[in-house]
């Protein structure tokens, strides 16, 4: 049946609205402007300070590392104009710009953006089909990409059907196997390529990072093979398999705050220091040129028609690769992400129309959980990829399971996430007969993390049920709660929605016994 329209208020000045079509399910995204932000009221008594006339049309600046042109902001055209008309006028537009300061980024809880199981949300507000593919950089990212230099460290990883999951969806579903890189995950791509360009001055002084795992090791072992010196920040909350794997590719590890953000504090004040270059995890141009190789080669080894690639998002630098390039060559082919329901700072980003930060985010998929993403991964993914899909830790939790039922692999959380994603997604709008990929894109599984995973695999799958109340300090309230329970049980039974196989209550010690 169609879904009901979805009606989501976010905690920012008015509210922001996700309506649903119930028939085509296609999303319109709907922003209050009765208080507009801090850099709209700038950018318009700015433009209001300008005179009329229209800027050069050959005011255009670079706007990257990359050597992207973008066109000029509203700020910068109205500047340029009114210096151009006279010294009187430039005059007080430039004390008026002397206080501008950039504002700080707004905070938000993940809570205050879900929707239902594979639905797409933080959907940009154009259609995929005028989604900047000649906009600034497209160029220089589709050129950078073919030139990228991965391949002297990385491997081109294969695209495998899954032939239980396909006949089970009733669609056909490929794996990109980025689990099987020499360093069990995709960074070694984005890191690599980077590095690849320092000069040998650079290269000497040595280079740094922080990480929490997959970044620490393609950093690694890239210094390694070009010869450099590396050191590696982590959080002195890294498991020990971890941090153990960087320092046997060679780099120095140094264990350092209790989070990732204390970490990456450490690391930058380091970096100045002693001369070193910071190598970021996600917002270079390099680095996401690097992981922009994975598009590439999904559009060669996969001919003929493709309705979709899922894309597990942390900080933004594989999605907006892959989308780089695939939506300069295949522009039909939708680009989705995919992000934990309590680590989604891409999807609220993309709804709030700026980066916005999350007060705090889930840890269960570490490899993604940021609370900020990349000002150029964001810019990038405004204007190329097609939605976010939000899935549950249980349902990735299935997907890890259903990875090993398919070819008897482990995936670590955030690797599974795409996965979990593809599978909601085509359960959500019953799709059917379609071509789609998902990323499995990483594999540095905590071992000891098995016995949860286990645990939720079946919740998520929707075969078992995972039920929490509190019961009243008053006489009588354990009594009608096992009443309550025995109904439930009768219902499930007799609508085969679950199995019962027995019920386990705890009850805290030191009650009176009237109380039971």
């Amino acid at each position: 049946p169609p879904a009901p329209p979805t009606h989501v208020r976010l905690p920012i000045p008015g509210h922001i609205t996700i309506s649903r079509d119930p028939v085509t399910r296609s999303s319109e995204t709907t922003f209050p402007h009765s208080l507009p932000p801090p850099a709209r009221r700038a950018e318009e008594k700015m433009a209001a300070a300008a005179t009329s006339s229209s800027p050069s049309p050959s005011t255009f600046l670079p706007a990257s590392r990359s050597g992207a042109r973008r066109p000029p902001s509203r700020v910068a055209a109205a500047a340029t104009t009114a210096a151009a008309s006279s010294p009187e006028a430039a005059a007080p537009l430039k004390a008026d710009l002397a206080p501008l300061a950039p504002a700080p980024l707004m905070r938000v809880v993940p809570e205050s953006l879900q929707g239902a199981s594979g639905s797409l949300v933080g959907v940009p507000g154009r259609g995929a089909e005028e989604g900047g593919l000649d906009g600034p950089g497209a160029m220089e990212y589709l050129t950078a990409v073919l030139a990228s230099k991965v391949y002297d460290v990385a491997v081109e990883t294969p695209l495998e059907r899954a032939g239980k999951l396909s006949d089970r969806l009733g669609v056909n579903l490929h794996i990109k196997r980025e689990d099987l890189q020499p360093v069990f995950s995709f960074k070694l791509r984005g890191a690599y390529n980077m590095m690849a360009k320092l000069s040998r001055e650079q290269l000497n002084n040595g280079v740094i990072c922080s990480s929490a795992g997959n970044h620490a090791q393609g950093v690694a072992l890239s210094a390694r093979k070009l010869g450099c010196d590396a050191v590696i920040v982590m959080p002195v909350t890294t498991p020990e398999i971890k941090w153990r794997s960087v320092e046997r590719l060679g780099a120095t590890v140094v264990l350092k705050g209790d989070s990732y953000d204390e970490a990456q504090s450490y690391a930058k004040l380091r970096c100045e220091q002693e001369g070193r270059t910071f190598i970021p995890p996600f917002d270079h141009p390099d680095i996401i040129a690097g992981q922009g190789t994975v598009g590439m080669e999904i559009v060669r080894q996969l001919q003929g028609p493709l309705h979709a690639i899922f894309v597990p998002v942390g900080g933004g630098g594989l999605i907006a690769g892959i989308a780089a390039y695939v939506k300069r060559v295949r522009p039909e082919v939708k680009i989705i992400g995919v992000e934990p329901s309590d680590a989604n700072a891409m999807a609220l980003s993309l709804c709030h129309g700026q980066r916005v930060v999350l007060e705090h985010v889930g840890g269960f998929a570490d490899g993604v959980a940021v609370k900020v993403v990349g000002e150029e991964t964001f810019r990038l993914c405004q204007e190329l990829i097609d939605g976010i899909v939000l899935v549950s830790r249980d349902a990735i939790c299935a997907s890890i399971k259903d990875m090993f039922e398919e070819n008897r692999n482990i995936l670590e959380p955030a690797g599974a996430l795409a996965l979990a994603g593809a599978e909601a997604y085509c359960k959500y709008y019953g799709l059917k007969g379609e071509t789609v990929v998902a990323i499995s894109s990483g594999a540095n599984m905590n071992f000891d993390r098995l016995r949860l995973v286990t645990e939720l695999a079946d919740v998520g799958r929707k075969r078992e049920a995972v039920l929490a109340t509190f019961l009243p300090e008053e006489q009588g309230s354990f009594k009608k709660f096992a009443e309550l329970v025995c109904i439930m049980i009768f219902l499930a039974t007799h609508n085969s929605l679950y199995s019962v196989s027995f019920l386990m209550i705890y009850c805290s010690a030191g009650w009176p016994d009237e109380y039971y």
